[in-house]
C-alpha cells in the first residue's frame, strides 16, 4: 500500500500524454430523457413556482456541502479570511485572536487533517491562509466528507476556497478602510474591477493592507519537584514590534469561443514585506538562571508568491464535457535575523540568519464528464504536478567570552512529484434518494537531498474508495446522508528532511526540531451521517456525526541526544475521532408573525479523540479542540437603508498528553464581532465592525513530566478589541 517498488514518476507526470487519452475516450453517451420545456406563457405563479425549484447545493447535492456567499463573507469588513473562518459552523481558528498565523480546523483537528484548496487545488506551499482577502472570494465550500474529484489528503474534511470569476455586469468597487485597537492599527484598500467585451469578461482584484503591532507576550517558566516545592521560577517580559504589509493581485480573463469553448486565465499574486523587533528579559526568582537572560533580535523579510492557470472547457457530443487545467506557481522567500544574547550584561552569542528559500512548480488537472445511462453522471480526470524547493540557510554565530564562532551553510533540495487518478458516477436511484461512488488512487514521491544529510526518498501510494447518499424522506422536508470515506494525511516536506532548528535556551519545553525522513502517511477510514429538516425557506436543523479511525499515527517524539533536546515526528500506532455537529439557521418570521427581519444561526461540536500509543488522561488528537459554538444574528430594517449584526464563537481548551513525558494546554477563547451597514445612496455605504470585543488573552502551556519534577513553561497573549471603519463605493 505505501512502498511502490515499481512507481516511475518520470513516466506518470506528462499531463499532456493524459490529456490526449481522456480527450480521445469516444464522445457516444446514452443520455437520459428530460421534462419538456415549460410553454405556458407568463402566469401570475410562474415565478413562484422558479423559486421554489431553485438548486440549492447545500440541501440538494448528495455530497454534504455547506456554502458560504460573497455576502456572508464580506459582512465584517475583515482583512484576513481567517476572521471569516472562525464565525463558520464546525469550523475553529487556533491561537491568539488578532495575532494572525491561525491554523483552519474541522472537527478541531489541525496539522493538516483539514484539507485547504484554492479553485479546487490544494494552496501552494509556502502561502498562508491569512494573506488571503475577503474581497477576492466568490464563495466557500465546506465538504465533511472526501469526494474523488478533490485529493483525499482530508481527514477532517475539505475547505474550497473559490476565487472570483462570475462577471455579469461592468462593476467598480473601491474600499477604503481603517482598523485600530489598542496595540495595533490597520489600514487597508482594496478595488475590484470587472466587465465585458463581447465574447470577452475580465475581473481583476487588487487589495493592500498594512498590520503595524506594538504588543508584549509575557513568559513563565518553573520546576516543581515531586514533593511539591518549587525549585526554580523565572519570569520573562517579552515585546514584539512589527510591521508587515502586503499586496494581491487576483486577474482573471474569460473568453467564449465561437464554438462554444471557454478558455479562462486566472492568476494569484501575493507579495509580502516584513520588519519585526523583540526583546525579552528574563528574571531568575529562584533556582539555576537560563543560559542567557536578554535577548535582542530582528528580522526583515520578504515573500513573493505567483499562482497562475489556464483553464479550457470543451463541450463534447451527447453532453459530454473535457475540462483541463494547466497551472505553474513559484514562491521566494527572503529573510535575515539577528540575534544578540546577553548573560549577566554580558554578550554572550552574536547570531546572523540568512535565509533563501525559493519553489517551482507545475502542475495539471483534467475532468472528462458524460451522461452515462438514465439518470447518471459519470466522470473521471487526472491530477498531477511536480515541485521542486530549495533551501538555504547560512548561520555565523559568535561567543565573544570564549572568542569561538561557529559558520554553517546548509542547502537542500525537495523534489515532490504526485499524480491523482479519478472516477465518480452520481446517480438517482429514484427521485428521493441518490448515490455517489468513488475511487481515487494518489501517488506521491518526495525526494530530499542536502549538503549536511544523505538523500532520501520517499514514495507512497492510496487507493481511497468513497461512497455518499441522500435519501428524502416521503410526505415531509427531513432528508439523510450517510459517506464512507477513505482519506490520509501525507507527510509534509518539512517534517521529511532530516536537518536541525535549534533553539538558544533548550530545553524539554523548547526543543530543537529535526524531520524524519522516515514518516509514512497517516490513512483513516471515516463514516459520517446526518440528519436535516427544513421546514421553512431558509431554515435548516441539523444534526451530524462522524468516526474516523486513524492508523500510522504522526505524534510527536522527545529525545535527548548529544546534551540536547530533539522533537521529531514519528508513526506510533492508531488513533479513533469522533464528533457530534448540531446547527439551525432560520430567519424570525418562520417561527413568527409581524416580525422584524431578523436572521438567527447557532452551531455546537463536540469531539472527541484518541491516541492509542499515548497513555490517558487527556491522549487527544494534536490538540483537539473538545467543544465549539457559534451563536449569531443579523438585521435588516426596514427600507434597506440600514443593516446589523452579532457573532460570537466559542472554542475550548484544555489539556493534551503528547507523549508519557510531555503535556500541552490551550485557554479558551472567546469571540465577539459586531457589524453595521450603512447604505448612504445605492454608490456608496459605510461599514463599521468590532471585533475581538471582549478583548480576552490567550493562555499558552506546555509541561514536562518525569521523576525530577514538572518542567512547565506558560505563554501569554494579551487580548484587545479592534474597531474598523470602512468606506465602499460602487460606480
Amino acid at each position: 500500500m505505501r512502498d511502490l517498488h515499481v512507481f516511475r514518476f518520470a513516466f506518470m507526470l506528462r499531463p499532456p500524454l493524459i490529456a490526449f487519452c481522456f480527450a480521445t475516450l469516444p464522445t457516444y453517451a446514452q443520455t437520459s430523457s428530460t421534462p419538456p420545456a415549460n410553454t405556458t406563457g407568463a402566469q401570475p405563479m410562474q415565478q413562484v413556482e422558479v423559486k421554489a425549484g431553485a438548486y440549492d447545493a447545500r440541501r440538494d447535492d448528495t455530497a454534504s456541502k455547506i456554502v458560504v456567499t460573497s455576502e456572508e463573507i464580506k459582512r465584517y469588513g475583515d482583512t484576513s479570511v481567517l476572521d471569516v473562518f472562525k464565525r463558520l459552523p464546525g469550523i475553529t481558528v487556533s491561537g491568539a485572536a488578532g495575532r494572525g498565523g491561525g491554523e483552519v480546523r474541522m472537527r478541531g483537528l489541525g496539522s493538516g487533517y483539514t484539507q485547504i484548496l484554492i479553485n479546487g487545488e490544494r494552496a501552494p506551499n509556502g502561502f498562508s491562509i491569512d494573506q488571503l482577502s475577503p474581497d477576492v472570494i466568490e464563495r466557500i465550500e465546506v465538504l465533511r466528507a472526501a469526494s474523488a474529484e478533490f485529493s483525499t489528503q482530508s481527514i477532517a474534511g475539505t475547505i474550497n476556497i473559490v476565487l472570483k470569476k462570475t462577471v455579469r455586469n461592468a462593476q467598480r468597487e473601491f474600499k477604503l478602510g481603517f482598523g485600530k485597537s489598542r496595540d495595533a492599527s490597520n489600514p487597508n484598500a482594496s478595488l475590484q474591477l470587472s466587465d465585458r467585451v463581447d465574447g470577452m469578461s475580465y475581473s481583476i482584484g487588487a487589495n493592500a493592507t498594512v498590520f503595524d503591532f506594538d504588543r508584549g507576550s509575557p513568559v513563565e517558566e518553573s520546576l516543581v519537584a515531586p514533593d511539591g516545592r518549587v525549585a526554580m521560577l523565572r519570569r520573562t517580559d517579552a515585546r514584539d514590534r512589527g510591521t508587515p504589509y502586503s499586496l494581491s493581485l487576483a486577474p482573471r480573463l474569460n473568453w467564449t469561443l465561437e464554438q462554444g469553448d471557454t478558455i479562462t486565465w486566472q492568476s494569484l499574486v501575493n507579495a509580502n514585506r516584513n520588519s519585526y523587533d523583540g526583546y525579552a528579559v528574563t528574571g531568575t526568582l529562584l533556582g539555576q538562571a537560563p543560559q542567557y537572560d536578554v535577548r535582542d533580535t530582528s528580522s526583515r523579510g520578504s515573500n513573493a508568491l505567483l499562482r497562475s492557470d489556464l483553464n479550457w472547457v470543451h463541450d463534447m457530443a451527447g453532453g459530454a464535457k473535457l475540462d483541463v487545467k494547466l497551472g505553474v506557481n513559484g514562491m521566494r522567500n527572503r529573510g535575515t535575523w539577528r540575534e544578540h544574547d546577553d548573560s549577566l550584561g554580558a554578550r554572550g552569542r552574536d547570531a546572523v540568519v540568512l535565509s533563501r528559500t525559493s519553489e517551482r512548480g507545475l502542475s495539471s488537472t483534467g475532468k472528462y464528464s458524460t451522461p452515462w445511462r438514465k439518470d447518471h453522471a459519470l466522470s473521471m480526470g487526472w491530477d498531477g504536478g511536480t515541485l521542486l524547493r530549495k533551501d538555504a540557510r547560512i548561520e555565523d554565530e559568535a561567543f565573544p567570552r570564549s572568542g569561538r564562532t561557529v559558520h554553517s551553510d546548509e542547502r537542500y533540495e525537495a523534489r515532490v512529484q504526485r499524480l491523482a487518478l479519478f472516477a465518480q458516477d452520481e446517480w438517482n436511484v429514484t427521485s428521493r434518494w441518490s448515490m455517489y461512488a468513488g475511487l481515487r488512487w494518489e501517488g506521491l514521491e518526495t525526494r530530499s537531498e542536502g549538503n549536511t544529510f544523505e538523500a532520501t526518498t520517499n514514495r507512497s501510494t492510496v487507493w481511497s474508495p468513497l461512497a455518499q447518499t441522500l435519501y428524502k424522506l416521503p410526505d415531509s422536508r427531513d432528508q439523510l446522508r450517510l459517506a464512507l470515506t477513505r482519506t490520509y494525511k501525507a507527510p509534509s516536506a518539512n517534517s521529511l528532511v532530516p536537518r536541525r532548528f535549534t533553539t538558544p535556551n533548550n530545553s524539554q519545553t523548547d526543543p530543537d526540531f529535526r524531520g524524519n525522513p522516515d514518516l509514512k502517511p497517516e490513512l483513516a477510514t471515516g463514516i459520517d451521517a446526518s440528519y436535516e429538516h427544513y421546514w421553512a425557506e431558509k431554515a435548516l436543523l441539523s444534526a451530524s456525526v462522524s468516526v474516523r479511525r486513524i492508523g500510522d499515527y504522526t505524534r510527536q517524539g522527545l529525545v535527548f541526544e548529544n546534551g540536547r533536546w530533539i522533537q521529531t515526528p514519528v508513526n506510533d500506532g492508531r488513533a479513533d475521532t469522533r464528533s457530534l455537529e448540531l446547527e439551525a439557521k432560520f430567519p424570525l418570521s418562520a417561527v413568527a408573525h409581524d416580525v422584524p427581519d431578523l436572521d438567527l444561526r447557532a452551531s455546537v461540536s463536540r469531539n472527541w479523540s484518541r491516541v492509542e500509543a499515548v497513555p490517558g488522561p487527556d491522549n487527544r488528537l494534536d490538540q483537539q479542540t473538545p467543544f465549539s459554538g457559534t451563536l449569531g444574528l443579523d438585521y435588516r430594517a426596514p427600507g434597506g437603508k440600514l443593516s446589523a449584526g452579532a457573532s460570537f464563537a466559542f472554542r475550548s481548551g484544555g489539556p493534551v498528553r503528547i507523549n508519557v513525558e510531555q503535556w500541552a494546554c490551550q485557554s479558551a477563547r472567546r469571540d465577539l464581532d459586531l457589524y453595521a451597514l450603512w447604505k448612504v445612496d445605492p454608490r456608496y455605504q459605510v461599514r463599521f465592525a468590532l471585533s475581538n470585543l471582549l478583548g480576552q488573552d490567550f493562555l499558552s502551556d506546555a509541561r514536562y513530566v518525569d521523576a525530577s519534577g514538572v518542567l512547565r513553561r506558560s505563554s501569554a497573549f494579551p487580548g484587545s478589541a479592534m474597531a474598523r471603519l470602512t468606506l465602499e463605493a460602487r460606480y
